[in-house]
């Protein structure tokens, strides 16, 4: 399976943009995707493809549940699907995980000799769940903030995608992102999180864009092989019909700006394919 969290602690850079359209992207590859909103805030992936009609039900059963060990249902039942890529929504809910985990922590160590670690419980529902032998890819979206959904997250997959920015905002994301990782890795105890890629994104090709693309270059990460240029007409566009770009390339009203628009499309192809040959083994590339 190929794991990953698109994340970066600024926000407004084009992090659930990029988890929408590469998931769209992946399934295109004919992978089987599985992405999980992990953001409570509202307007997040959820939003992106119009599932979001629960997300304030508080008679639903949410992944929360399922991570504190009060799940009114199946795992199977948390997810919904849009253009071919499963999801599981977020939930109101979410906005109380890092409490909740505490009393489940507390709950269970008092009850019995089991120690409830709490960044660990999102990796256990999908394991629990086979995720692992169901799904190609694994897109998982968390807030911006460190705290338990980027814990649970970075736990989950081990790897993280980063857009960056070329911006006073994007360089002070990316200024000792290293020392970040390093302290994430320390925080979870037992694994090493790798960077697939940071991804340069809203690129507008000015001199100022230049500048903080050369300050990446500096920077000890892996930079993807694409960058996502300032589309602001088709992106946009998207965002407020609640689908993909793909999807949206694909209505006639939209014909005319498909061709204007195509880079972008085949962007998010290339760096999909770029991801998964991160995961391929030499004998399968052969």
């Amino acid at each position: 399976m190929i794991p990953y969290a698109i994340w970066s602690e600024a926000g407004g850079v084009g992090k659930t943009t990029l988890a929408a359209n590469l998931a769209r992207a992946h399934a295109n590859l004919d992978q089987d995707v599985l992405a999980i909103d992990m953001d409570p805030q509202d307007g997040g992936l959820t939003n992106h493809f119009g599932l979001d009609d629960k997300k304030a039900d508080s008679d639903a059963d949410n992944l929360v549940l399922h991570m504190i060990d009060r799940a009114r249902g199946e795992f199977d039942d948390l997810i919904r699907s849009s253009e071919g890529i499963d999801l599981i929504p977020s939930h109101n809910n979410l906005g109380n995980l890092t409490d909740l985990l505490s009393k489940a922590k507390d709950l269970e160590e008092q009850t019995s000799d089991v120690e409830f670690e709490e960044e660990k419980q999102l990796r256990r529902v999908l394991v629990d769940g086979d995720v692992p032998s169901k799904y190609d890819v694994l897109i998982i979206d968390p807030p911006a903030s460190q705290g338990q959904h980027l814990y649970n997250a970075v736990y989950a997959t081990s790897n993280l995608l980063i857009p960056f920015e070329p911006s006073p905002k994007g360089e002070r994301s990316v200024q000792g992102l290293r020392d970040v990782v390093s302290g994430l890795e320390s925080e979870l105890g037992d694994i090493d999180v790798g960077v697939l890629g940071t991804v340069p994104n809203k690129v507008k090709g000015t001199n100022i864009n230049q500048k903080y693309l050369d300050a990446l270059e500096e920077e000890d990460l892996p930079i993807a092989p694409v960058s996502i240029g300032e589309r602001g007409s088709m992106l946009g566009d998207a965002w407020d019909n609640q689908v993909s770009i793909y999807e949206l390339a694909e209505n006639d009203s939209y014909r005319d700006l498909r061709g204007y628009e195509e880079p972008t499309l085949e962007k998010f192809d290339e760096l999909a394919q770029y991801i998964t040959e991160q995961f391929q083994t030499p004998e399968a590339t052969a």
